[in-house]
Formats: C-alpha cells, structure tokens, sequence
C-alpha cells in the first residue's frame, strides 16, 4: 500500500480542508491517507477551538484513515521546526509523498528554491543575523534575506504563509534525508489570513472569528463546514460549555506570570531579549488577553510570536528541551489518534519496517518529550469544570478512534 501524507491542525475541518484531501487523493493515488495533525495548541501559538480527538473524528469522517499527532514539542514553533517534527513523522510511517497547499502551487520551484538556498545559506544565516539586530521581525528579517540571494524575488514568493510551510517541508525532506517524495496544490479561493467569509471554501481563521463572535454556529459559518464539523462543534459547546480560545485563559496565564521570578521566565522556550520584565510589568495592568497582547506586541515581538510564548509559560516548556530536538533526524514516536479500518491494513502491512514505537496514551516512563504533551493536556483542558476535565483527560488513556 502507498500513503500520502498531510500536515494538517484542522481547526476546524473546513470545505477548504475537504478540497486538500479530496485532490490530494486524486493526485498522489495513494491508497492511505495519513494526518500528522497538531494536537490542542497549534503552530501559531493558539488553543484548538476544540480538543484533538473531536477533530480526529471528524478528520476520520471525511476521507483521511490515519490520524497522528504531531508532538506538542514541534507543534507550537517557528515553520522550520514544525515543518521538520511533521516530515519526520511521516518518514517513520513509511509515507510516499506529502501534499502540502501552497499559495505558488508548482513544487518543482519549491525544490530549486532549497538548492538557491543551500549554495548561499551562509550568506543567508549573515544576512538574517544582520536583520534582526536592527529589531525586525524574525518573519520580516527572513523575507529580506531570502530576498537578498534572490528567492523572494523568483519564482517562489516566501513572504505567503502556505508557500513558507510548504518550503519548511521541502526543506525538512532534504535535511533529514527522508524518500518522501512532496506534492503541492495550488490554495482556492480564500488567503490563510482573510478574517471574513466570503466564500463557502473560506479561510479557517474566519471561520474560527466568526463561531467565537457569535458563541454558536450561524449560517456563515454552516456554508463553510461540512456537517461532521457542524455536528462536533455543536456536541463540544453543549458538552463542555465552550470553544476554546485565549481569553479564557488569560486568568491563568496572568497568575503563571505573576508568581514566577524573572529567572524561572527566563528558562521558558521564547522568553529571550529581555521580554520577561515586559511580562512582568504588564502582567498586573492588564485585564484581557486582548489587551495584554496589544501591550506587548511590538515590531520585533509579532503577535504569533508572543502567542508561542504564552503557550509555552502555560506549559512550563523550558528552552534545554527545544534546544535538544533541533538536530534530531528521526521522530521520537508516533502516537496514533485514530484510524479507519483501511488505516489499520496500511498499518498492518507496514509493522516490521515502523521502527519507532507507536503508542496510543502516557507511558508510566514517558520521557521529555511525552512529558511536555501531558502538561500541555493538562493546560488545555485546567478551564474545563472538573467533571468535564476528568472525562476528556480520561481520552488519553483509551485505546485509538477506529471508524468501522
């Protein structure tokens, strides 16, 4: 059996989502499709507006027979790294290709663009250094280097959110050697960051802006889901009470800093050039996650930036653990979500080339990495009522989602 990989959040499953999966199948002919999907908090440092078995289930619904998560470790960090712990994921499952979408939509130029780059990345790593020392952003330093060895100016425009991931996977492809083979489609009809609906196949973001707004569904935000994703978003509001998202947070997130010296901030993965005295002086002036991200965010300290960071003070991820992973050339593990009965032939078939171990819950010795997904678990669902809490961490002690 051949796979076909997708590195996805599904936040939530959207018509956009279904059009990725439905070509991705066309294109590649693959005969398994596998999901490495983030789990509760995402790349762009954001709660999931619902909780990764939710998604999964839907993911399973709608064509894809493997759902994994990718370790919460790779899922809240800059494209490179995120980029890197998905592809490795994929590699240890024996995945043929990956299909990322793409604002350029043409992988050929993706490939040349990684070439460009390896024959002047020390000219880039100068030129980069040398951007962010005059206090840009690290997406804006890393747009004008790219420029200055002549990337943003070809074919490949690297300043578009999807092309950055879709050359993170390209790029992690080489640097860890894997035989997977990328594939890219051309993104239809919205940008990743268009915060209005104006189409059925619309943005995630504005469709996550328009169900937080109103509390509910409405009939905007119907004409973009599929009904598995109307039907769970509905099922975890009547559940749980809420959606996910970081103003509920924010009294926590508040107490975390408060109580915590500047050096205990200062181990914190993120917290670097002197921001925990910003975190600490604000911390107490503020009465919003809103406002306090207004107070902080600066030119340098971009909002997703600082959404990282307040992912990983929430998480207690210290900066020696990231530091250890990014040389690392093969997955930790593989924890499988779930899994249609097509799923769980593929799995069968490749059981004795799996060299990593893939498990479904918390080992009693789970290591670092495992570690850190438990407490991330954990921050997640602490805004839970403690019935609903216990209930949905029990999850991570069952067995796989299987779709019969």
């Amino acid at each position: 059996m051949k796979a076909c990989g997708l590195i996805v959040e599904y936040n939530p499953f959207h018509n956009g989502h279904q059009y990725h999966l439905d070509q991705a199948k066309k294109v590649t002919n693959a005969d398994c499709m596998i999901a490495v999907m983030s789990g509760n908090f995402l790349q762009r440092g954001e709660p999931a507006i619902i909780d990764k078995y939710a998604r999964t289930k839907i993911a399973l619904q709608q064509g894809v027979d493997i759902v994994i998560e990718l370790p919460f470790v790779y899922a809240v960090q800059h494209s490179d790294l995120f980029a890197r712990g998905a592809i490795m994921t994929l590699d240890a499952l024996k995945t043929s290709t990956v299909c990322f979408g793409s604002e350029h939509g043409e992988v050929n130029d993706f490939i040349e663009a990684y070439h460009i780059l390896e024959l002047h990345k020390d000219q880039f790593h100068k030129d980069l250094k040398e951007e962010l020392t005059t206090g840009k952003s690290f997406p804006e330093a890393s747009k004008n280097a790219y420029s200055t060895i002549g990337l943003t100016k070809g074919k490949v425009d690297l300043s578009q959110p999807n092309n950055i991931l879709g050359f993170g996977y390209v790029k992690g492809i080489f640097q860890t050697n894997t035989p997977i083979t990328p594939v890219t489609i051309k993104r239809y009809k919205n940008d990743f960051h268009d915060q209005d609906i104006a189409h059925s196949i619309a943005s995630a973001t504005s469709i996550r802006k328009e169900l937080l707004a109103y509390g509910k569904l409405t009939s905007k935000a119907v004409s973009t889901l599929p009904d598995m994703t109307q039907k769970a978003l509905d099922q975890y509001l009547l559940s749980n009470g809420i959606w996910h998202e970081w103003e509920k947070y924010f009294p926590l997130l508040q107490y975390r800093v408060l109580t915590m010296s500047h050096e205990e901030l200062r181990t914190i993965h993120g917290v670097n050039e002197g921001i925990e005295h910003r975190l600490k002086r604000t911390a107490s002036q503020v009465d919003s996650f809103k406002n306090w991200m207004e107070t902080l965010k600066t030119k340098r300290y971009t909002w997703t930036r600082l959404q990282r960071v307040f992912v990983h003070i929430l998480t207690n991820t210290k900066k020696d653990l990231i530091q250890s992973l990014l040389h690392a050339d093969e997955a930790p593990y593989v924890r499988l979500l779930g899994m249609t009965q097509k799923g769980r032939a593929y799995l069968k078939e490749k059981k004795k080339q799996i060299e990593q171990p893939i498990i479904t819950g918390f080992k009693k010795d789970p290591g670092p990495v495992l570690q850190a997904e438990e407490r991330a678990t954990d921050a997640y669902y602490s805004i839970l009522p403690s019935k609903q809490k216990l209930k949905l961490r029990k999850q991570e002690l069952e067995p796989p989602i299987i779709l019969s």
